[in-house]
């Protein structure tokens, strides 16, 4: 999806989680309405990565394992080489056993990405709805959040949030909004753009 701000982006996939309940026409995943699953069981099946990763005043450990809280270390640490987080973590005085702080307050912007993309990656979800996940980071952390985000949506179903054209050119099908209507609906024809990114991405009814 991809419009400016305020368009209604973001209220899309807060009807796909529920977070907003439909009072007119449907949302379906897979033909099915989003009003036949158990709550807990439709997110089970999403993971939301935000603009603005949130990180608790835990150690990193814990904040990946928030995306599956059996996951064993083994998984936690394979999550985070994923989302090209390992190195950094390594170098930190308590390596994964590090607090973070209040909303990761003591690391920079692409890290605190990277640390929530690797519990998006732990959680292993079929869905994955991506809001603007690499705004507001400069180039070198943007490179490094990109590709962690490729590797978190290998072989899974995305939708992309985004007002950034570049970004809306890695998926498979654009869907255009302006006030509240979908406009614009085409095929992404750009192959180049596939293989360079390697984002595909879905959309709900």
């Amino acid at each position: 999806f991809i419009s400016p701000s305020g368009s209604g982006k973001s209220t899309i996939a807060h009807l796909l989680l529920r977070m907003y309940e439909v009072r007119s026409g449907s949302v379906t995943i897979d033909g099915r309405d989003v009003r036949d699953y158990r709550l807990a069981t439709l997110r089970e099946q999403i993971a939301l990565l935000l603009q603005e990763a949130v990180l608790f005043n835990v150690s990193i450990r814990d904040n990946i394992a928030y995306g599956r809280l059996d996951a064993s270390d083994e998984e936690i640490v394979a999550a985070a080489k994923a989302a090209r987080a390992h190195d950094f973590i390594e170098r930190l005085p308590e390596g994964y056993d590090t607090v973070v702080g209040r909303r990761g307050v003591t690391l920079s912007g692409g890290q605190r990405q990277r640390i929530a993309i690797a519990r998006a990656i732990v959680r292993q979800a079929p869905l994955v709805i991506l809001d603007e996940p690499a705004t507001g980071l400069d180039a070198a952390n943007e490179d490094a959040v990109l590709a962690a985000i490729r590797r978190l949506v290998s072989g899974r179903t995305c939708i992309i949030i985004t007002h950034d054209p570049e970004v809306a050119r890695s998926a498979d099908r654009i869907f255009e909004i302006r006030d509240g209507q979908i406009v614009v609906t085409e095929p992404r024809t750009l192959d180049a753009a596939r293989t360079r990114s390697g984002i595909t991405a879905g959309a709900a009814s």
